[in-house]
């Protein structure tokens, strides 16, 4: 399924807390599944938004590869990134137990950036990470580490686990601040549709506890029954268009 250019604008305007509440309007999957765990840390939380789609990789930095042959090649993975729908979002799963090396630095990060990737995670670490944030290419990593190793890429385009979510070749991924979470490619044009209704439900919330004047139980209690109507309503479209 197809997600235009416009759809990715729209869903960049908004926060990744934001996508995943808007996300559980849908009911397409469990409110405990699709967003990356708490391993994978941003490293450049001052970023806006990072929207695109998975170009998976695994990896490993703990010895020479045998014979030489690493398998692949950061070329052959670019390479696959003619076929993405859209911007890449360079995903690597190291293999090592625990990370040995950094999965990348500030060349490998220029070098995906001046092909269109939008960003890049790792369940692995990171390095160069003053240069990289002067590139203002996003990264999310599990850790920083200051060599790279033995590194090699291995299998391009199969899936994936990072974080705790199984990622695929291909799947559309957004990511802040506060973490990095997948969308259901068939919701997605809906889900950028409802944000701005559902932000501005919120603010409903926010204007009492934040307005002047005394606050009281009930006062904020006729608040979130407001902030619940909206949420039901915005939840029956969403459920009438997934």
């Amino acid at each position: 399924m197809s997600v235009s250019a416009q759809t990715l604008a729209r869903l960049a305007e908004f926060d990744t807390p934001t996508i995943c509440n808007v996300i559980e309007l849908f009911d397409v999957r469990p409110r405990n599944q699709g967003y990356l765990d708490g391993r994978i840390k941003c490293n450049f939380p001052e970023l806006p938004p990072m929207v695109g789609f998975a170009s998976t990789a695994s990896f490993r930095s703990d010895a020479p590869p045998a014979g030489g042959d690493a398998y692949s090649s950061i070329d052959k993975q670019i390479e696959t990134f003619a076929a993405l729908p859209g911007p890449a979002v360079v995903v690597f799963a190291d293999l090592d137990d625990p990370p040995v090396a950094a999965t990348f630095g500030e060349v490998m990060c220029s070098t995906y950036q001046a092909f269109g990737s939008a960003g890049l995670i790792t369940s692995g670490g990171g390095r160069d990470l003053e240069q990289v944030r002067a590139l203002r290419y996003p990264v999310f990593t599990g850790s920083t580490i200051c060599s790279h190793g033995y590194c090699h890429i291995l299998h391009v385009g199969l899936p994936v686990r990072v974080g705790g979510v199984t990622i695929r070749q291909g799947d559309l991924l957004h990511g802040d601040a506060n973490g990095v979470t997948t969308i259901p490619l068939s919701i997605a044009a809906a889900v950028a549709d409802l944000c701005a209704e559902f932000v501005a439900a919120e603010k409903l919330i926010l204007d009492y506890v934040r307005g002047p004047g005394p606050k009281t139980p009930a006062g904020l209690a006729a608040a979130r029954q407001e902030f619940a109507s909206v949420v039901a309503k915005l939840a029956q479209r969403a459920k009438a268009n997934r």
